[in-house]
């Protein structure tokens, strides 16, 4: 069978061009490793280019696996020394294109000195799981157990949730059955969950009861996602009585959710898209004097300030607090670039000195959105002053932090201003776009900074080499 020419590039007429080694790939072609030696002290920067080629050369391979239609030909040019870990990271690099992934890897078991692993199998077998190629994916199975080479539970539920996803849900019972005998992999809670989905996909209720009661019987004890699995089948078929029955009888026979029912209710409503349905239970649950956790409040709120309310995440956020909720940092990470965004600067920085007291240390990603808010309402001084407090009290500012106050300062007219933040951050090593230069030397220009300009451009040329 000739390979899938899906996606692929249109095959001409002429000779293809050959490919060339490019430096970087000298990286497979000795026996060198990423690691430094005992002769020559670490340096940060030597090991960060040598990553840098490393990871290039990863890319550089990986489009000769998905375009080059005789990539055999073309890889056997490049005398690469062919480990387990650069077959797996191509593998995963090309997971979008499982034929050419398959072709790759059957090349890569021609190179003497290569033993393939469990790892490069899983990764391979995922990849033509994803795209359907099951008959493919077998034959790979096949050979891994030919080779005393056993699936880890985790690919085994990958594959069974994969064939669920695609409706085949006989053949995810069949791969359930096997797993015990054929493929070397005990049955674990990761594997009856996986079957539970895919029975859930199909609504076949009562086969996802039998096969809990099964799993109870064998001596393994449901999860919080066992729960939360049949509980989202549940609330997405809009079945919240038969949702709050089934954990009612789970805890009548002694095995009580790790998380609250309600909590489980609440992201099933989510999951299922009736956000209306779980604000009004949090809502009743408020008024009740209970609390979601936090990881269920986190996910509401995400899920509402999407949706554009952000007044009532606020209002909520209040309440929960008062009733005892302890927020962590990721509902500080929602609610203060939503708050933001609609222009409640006060109110990001109320948000932003709970985080504080709660003993988070301000990072780019909290202060960020509040200075470009402040940008926007044209307090520039307020955000100046702030960026030097956050500079000093936060965690350093990164380079879309300088990128965006300088496109902001553009925006508003401090050119001079823009242009001091653009050479602040090649002071600390951070590379402007090249849009920022030519922003800021063309708004420098046209205010009559002539001089101010000719030195942004000759940082520029200095720290591109051009």
């Amino acid at each position: 069978m000739g390979p899938d020419r899906t996606g692929a590039d249109p095959i001409r007429s002429g000779p293809v061009r050959p490919q060339t080694l490019p430096p970087l790939l000298l990286l497979f072609s000795t026996p060198k490793t990423l690691t430094t030696t005992n002769d020559a002290p670490p340096n940060d920067a030597v090991s960060s280019t040598t990553n840098d080629d490393y990871f290039a050369a990863i890319h550089h391979l990986s489009n000769i696996v998905r375009r080059d239609f005789y990539l055999e030909r073309t890889l056997n040019k490049l005398d690469l020394r062919v480990t387990s870990e650069l077959v797996f990271r191509v593998l995963r690099a090309c997971s979008s294109s499982p034929s050419e992934s398959h072709r790759f890897f059957n090349w890569a078991r021609t190179q003497p000195n290569y033993s393939p692993t469990t790892i490069e199998f899983e990764e391979l077998v995922k990849t033509l799981a994803c795209s359907q190629n099951y008959q493919t994916m077998w034959k790979l199975l096949h050979q891994m157990i030919s080779l005393s080479l056993c699936p880890s539970p985790e690919t085994v539920s990958f594959l069974i949730e994969q064939y669920g996803k695609h409706g085949h849900v006989d053949q995810a019972v069949e791969i359930f059955n096997k797993s015990g005998k054929s493929l070397n992999c005990p049955h674990t809670v990761e594997i009856y969950n996986s079957l539970l989905f895919s029975l859930c996909e199909a609504k076949l209720f009562h086969g996802a009861y039998a096969l809990i009661r099964r799993m109870i019987r064998k001596g393994l004890l449901p999860n919080k996602r066992t729960y939360a699995i049949l509980v989202n089948a549940w609330c997405s078929a809009g079945k919240m009585k038969e949702a709050l029955e089934f954990l009612a009888e789970m805890s009548r026979k002694g095995f009580n959710p790790p998380v609250r029912g309600r909590d489980l209710l609440i992201e099933g409503l989510l999951n299922a898209g009736y956000l209306e349905s779980a604000k009004d239970m949090v809502t009743k649950m408020a008024k009740q004097g209970f609390v979601p956790d936090v990881v269920t409040f986190n996910s509401l709120i995400e899920s509402i300030c999407k949706s554009g309310e952000v007044d009532f995440c606020i209002t909520l956020y209040n309440e929960v607090c008062r009733l005892g909720l302890s927020p962590d940092i990721n509902t500080y990470k929602i609610l203060i670039p939503a708050v933001s965004k609609v222009g409640k600067v006060d109110e990001a920085f109320r948000l932003l000195n709970d985080s504080v007291e709660d003993g988070h240390r301000p990072f780019p990603s909290l202060y960020a959105p509040v200075i470009k808010a402040m940008c926007r309402r044209g307090q520039f001084d307020d955000a100046f002053c702030f960026f030097s407090d956050m500079k000093a009290k936060g965690h350093p500012p990164n380079r879309p932090v300088y990128t965006m106050l300088i496109t902001m300062c553009g925006r508003g007219g401090k050119f001079v201003e823009a242009a001091n933040y653009l050479v602040e951050m090649t002071e600390f090593g951070l590379m402007p776009i090249s849009r920022c230069f030519d922003m800021v030397t063309d708004g420098l220009k046209n205010c009559g900074k002539h001089d101010l300009a000719q030195k942004i451009e000759q940082l520029e040329v200095n720290i591109r080499g051009i």
